[in-house]
């Protein structure tokens, strides 16, 4: 069910409360979180906590009846607010423009708090309109209207042409109120925990609809649930996303220690195939990529050759793949062993979290799943606000063999960043010889004569595939350290020159 948006006429019934407060003194001001301020009102006797939020979402103003914490380190803007505002009195309350804009006025300084979606913010000015804090700064590249400051504060563009509202005695008839049919005479607020809340009594469209005794208390009722609510969920999907991409990391690793355990069961037929390109040499013609030749009990047989490889290597190339398929079938099997064990603990992890219901347990979740190196996060800037990855470039991760990570672009431009720009001197980079294919870069932590031949051919198979090799033969693809690769000068967007390379061949 869709929810009850924070409109202007919610936040006229708001201010209908709020202007009985005028003459009340600012006594504290708090900070929960980055989205939320609260001012502590003290006046006829009685302490009220207004809560004025500018989350993109959650927009909102209403007081609220429980004491609110504040951050241990106060933020710039909650520091001005205290250094400018405690003391001093509200002297006015107006909704700008009768719209989602309400201004408060302290004895010369005002605060505006624009509740529109995800461009609210909350704002201090000086009695010359001049800005001295805000929740959000914006910059010029940012907005037309940037909010910097020690500048001139400006309305926002898009309120409507109405005259300002500064009278709160009842329900205003210049603004409309959606859904309600008859012509109120009072405030009737009331909440849906399903939908939300609103200042008319909306009991025939909402079934679980209730009463309050006012339209904070309704407000503070329903954001109470459906913020936590929603930080759950926000928690689930990020920590689901970070669990299931490890799962599919071990899945493709699984996949690829079942292909090679399949393939230690070809040992016979390979050593079968070197036998006989050996006994049949000079049947095999020159840069064929196949052979056809007659089984010893006359059965004709088709054999894959490497066209670079004359009979004799060709066969050389089966008896190593034999041996090679033998020698690892014991590695192989503790592999595929030890990654069901993982992926059937990631299964299970997956599952606590779809059946968590609170904040407090996906945290405990969370906790293991840093515990197990699950955990991919982003860097994170001087500013505190998340890079986006690679700078917005095309380039995917593949958690391979062993666990190292392998990168490859997904366009030229994504390949030339991958080489100049994220590859370390001492990754691994491969590209199929000859061909037009991704850069793919093994990320080796400075040591690469660690790097397995594994991880080497997984990474190699990730350049046949993303290649106009993929549906070839046996493709060769050379590996050199990036320290060996280099662009020259004005050549065009993926273009790399190396040296020092060596030669996988990979079956496409």
């Amino acid at each position: 069910m869709k929810r009850i948006q924070f409109e202007a006429i919610t936040l006229a019934a708001v201010c209908t409360d709020l202007a009985k407060c005028l003459g009340s003194k600012v006594q504290a001001v708090r900070q929960p979180n980055e989205n939320e301020i609260v001012l502590e009102l003290y006046g006829k006797g009685e302490v009220r906590h207004l809560l004025i939020c500018g989350h993109p979402e959650f927009f909102r103003v209403h007081f609220v009846s429980r004491r609110p914490t504040t951050l241990p380190s106060p933020p710039q803007f909650c520091t001005a607010l205290r250094t400018n505002l405690v003391g001093l009195h509200l002297e006015s309350v107006t909704m700008v423009k009768s719209d989602r804009l309400l201004c408060l006025d302290f004895e010369g300084w005002r605060l505006y708090a624009e509740l529109m979606g995800k461009h609210s913010n909350v704002i201090l000015v000086n009695e010359n309109n001049t800005v001295l804090g805000a929740m959000k700064w914006v910059g010029r590249s940012k907005s037309k209207r940037p909010i910097q400051p020690q500048q001139k504060y400006e309305l926002p563009p898009v309120l409507r042409d109405r005259p300002d509202l500064s009278e709160f005695a009842g329900p205003p008839t210049g603004i409309e109120a959606r859904q309600v049919v008859a012509e109120p005479s009072a405030w009737k607020p009331g909440l849906s925990m399903s939908a939300g809340a609103y200042p008319f009594d909306l009991s025939a469209t909402y079934s679980d609809w209730v009463p309050a005794e006012s339209i904070s208390r309704a407000l503070e009722d329903f954001y109470l649930v459906e913020v936590q609510r929603q930080e759950v969920e926000s928690k689930r999907s990020w920590l689901s996303s970070q669990v299931e991409r490890v799962l599919l990391a071990r899945e493709v690793a699984l996949a690829s220690l079942l292909e090679a355990r399949e393939a230690g069961g070809k040992a016979a037929k390979w050593q079968h195939y070197g036998e006989l390109l050996l006994a049949y040499a000079g049947m095999v013609g020159e840069g064929s990529e196949t052979t056809d030749l007659f089984d010893y009990d006359g059965s004709p047989l088709t054999i894959k050759l490497d066209p670079g490889l004359d009979a004799k290597d060709n066969a050389l190339r089966y008896f190593e793949k034999a041996k090679k398929a033998k020698g690892r079938q014991g590695l192989v099997s503790e592999q595929i062993e030890r990654i069901e064990a993982s992926a059937a603990a990631l299964r299970k992890t997956l599952a606590e979290i779809e059946e968590a219901h609170s904040v407090q347990i996906l945290e405990g979740i969370e906790e293991e799943v840093r515990k197990n190196r699950w955990l991919h996060e982003q860097p994170v800037a001087k500013g505190g606000t998340a890079e986006r990855p690679y700078e917005g470039h095309k380039i995917r991760e593949i958690l391979g063999p062993s666990n190292y990570r392998i990168l490859y672009g997904d366009t030229a431009e994504a390949n030339d960043y991958l080489t100049l720009r994220v590859a370390k001197s001492n990754d691994y980079w491969l590209h199929v010889r000859g061909h037009t294919s991704a850069h793919v870069v093994i990320q080796t932590h400075n040591q690469p004569d660690k790097v397995g031949r594994e991880v080497l051919l997984a990474a190699a198979k990730i350049a046949v595939q993303h290649s106009n090799q993929k549906h070839a033969g046996y493709v060769p693809v050379d590996y050199t350290l990036k320290k060996y690769v280099r662009k020259p000068k004005g050549a065009p967007k993926g273009t790399a020159l190396y040296v020092n390379e060596k030669t996988l061949h990979v079956e496409g």
